[in-house]
């Protein structure tokens, strides 16, 4: 399965999403994450080498992709138009995260425009969900008012995240009493994936 996650904006969990995606991917079969972002931020998260699947550059991607029965792409934020339709048709699914914010809500409603013209299955992903606030619903029902396909597991707002990453892990090795919580929630996305 290929699986891309890009946004017209960046800071919406687009490379903790396929971090936690391909973590979840390499308990079901050998998962490459490839790195098209100009900040590498998913090869620096790997560096300390403590996490269960191999992540290469985009260029470095090539030579590997026949060991590998999953492939995760963290592309670049804000991607060109034709390169998001060179992503859009390569891609079993392309996943768009964000965060309740009305701006990144606004950035995602322009994504799915971008989209809409290819051939692609698509979904998006609510990220940095304040289960404190009802920002998160409200979200929701903006995406559901415009017939969006749209997850139904979303990712809590967790301090846990940055501090895993931090350390070149995933959430779920991060030592945190609500880390269980964050990696609960990237499960059942893997699962709504599956399904």
């Amino acid at each position: 399965m290929y699986i891309a996650i890009t946004a017209l904006k960046g800071g919406v969990g687009k490379t903790t999403t396929a971090i936690h995606l391909a973590a979840y991917f390499q308990s079901k079969a050998p998962t490459l994450l490839i790195d098209a972002d100009r900040n590498r931020s998913a090869i620096i998260w790997s560096g300390q080498d403590k996490l269960s699947f191999f992540v290469a550059s985009q260029a470095g991607a090539t030579g590997l992709i026949k060991k590998y029965t999953h492939f995760i792409l963290d592309t670049k934020a804000r991607p060109e138009p034709d390169e998001v339709k060179d992503i859009a048709e390569g891609s079993d699914l392309l996943i768009i995260p964000t965060t309740p914010n009305h701006l990144d809500i606004d950035a995602t409603l322009k994504a799915v425009e971008l989209i809409k013209n290819f051939k692609t299955n698509f979904k998006i992903l609510l990220t940095k969900v304040d289960s404190r606030t009802k920002n998160g619903r409200e979200a929701r029902n903006i995406l559901n008012e415009h017939k969006l396909p749209l997850f139904q597991s979303e990712i809590p707002l967790l301090v846990a995240f940055e501090r895993a990453s931090q350390k070149g892990v995933v959430i779920k090795d991060y030592s945190d009493t609500r880390a269980q919580y964050g990696w609960l929630s990237y499960q059942s996305v893997g699962k709504e994936i599956f399904n």
